[in-house]
C-alpha cells in the first residue's frame, strides 16, 4: 500500500536524501515518527519537520549498514534513542536504564507540560530554556530507598475483658444444650410479646 505524503512531510523528503531503501519505506518511517511526536503533544509542524527530519537522517546512516532491518523499525529505534539521550542529559541522570529513563522523563514532561509552555525545547538539547530544564528537574520522579526485608513476630490480639466474659459465655452455652435452647426460647418469646405490645 502506497502512503501518500501530505504536504509537511513532503517537503522533509525532497531534501531528504537516503543511499538505500525506498521513498515509499521511508514515506512510511516517516508517518510512524510523526505519530510518535503527536503521542507527546508535538503538534507544532514546523518543530515536528526539524525533528523528522534528523531522526530520519540517523536511521538512514543505520540503513546503509543494515539494510535488511525496515526503515520505520531504525525510525522508531532512533527516536526512542534520542528521547533517551534528551531524558539523560536534561534530567542530568546519565547511565540510568532505558525502561527508568524513559518513565521518569516522560512523567516529568507530562508534569513540567513541556509540550505546551516550551514546544520548541523538545528533542533539542543545544537551546533548552533554563526554567523548562529546572522543573522537568523538579517534576522527576525520585528514586526512595531501597526495600530492606524485616521480621515481625506475631502477638495474641488483646480484645479486653468484655470479649473474654463473652467468650467463657458462649463456651458455657455450648457445653449445655438445654441451657441454649432455653436461652433461643426466651428470646424468641420476648420478641413476640414485644411484636405484640408494639402493635396495641
Amino acid at each position: 500500500m502506497q502512503i501518500e505524503p501530505d504536504p509537511a512531510s513532503a517537503a522533509v523528503l525532497a531534501s531528504f536524501r537516503p543511499r538505500t531503501g525506498t521513498m515509499d519505506a521511508w514515506n512510511a518511517a516517516y508517518v510512524r515518527v510523526e505519530d510518535y511526536l503527536r503521542a507527546h503533544r508535538i503538534h507544532n509542524r514546523l518543530h515536528q519537520s526539524r525533528l523528522i527530519q534528523a531522526i530520519l537522517e540517523r536511521a538512514a546512516r543505520r540503513h546503509e549498514a543494515t539494510p535488511a532491518i525496515e526503515p520505520t523499525t531504525l525510525a522508531a529505534e532512533e527516536a526512542e534513542a534520542a528521547m533517551d539521550e534528551w531524558f539523560s542529559e536534561l534530567l542530568g541522570e546519565k547511565g540510568l536504564p532505558h525502561d527508568r529513563l524513559a518513565v521518569a522523563g516522560r512523567v516529568a514532561l507530562l508534569l513540567a507540560d513541556g509540550p505546551q509552555k516550551w514546544p520548541y525545547a523538545f528533542l533539542d538539547l543545544k537551546n533548552v530554556p533554563e526554567d523548562f530544564a529546572r522543573t522537568m528537574r523538579e517534576s522527576s520522579i525520585q528514586a526512595g530507598p531501597d526495600l530492606a526485608v524485616s521480621s515481625m513476630v506475631p502477638r495474641e490480639i488483646d480484645l479486653g475483658p468484655i470479649s473474654e466474659a463473652a467468650g467463657e459465655t458462649l463456651e458455657r452455652i455450648e457445653r449445655w444444650p438445654m441451657v441454649r435452647t432455653l436461652l433461643l426460647w426466651s428470646v424468641f418469646v420476648a420478641a413476640l410479646v414485644g411484636i405484640f405490645y408494639s402493635t396495641r
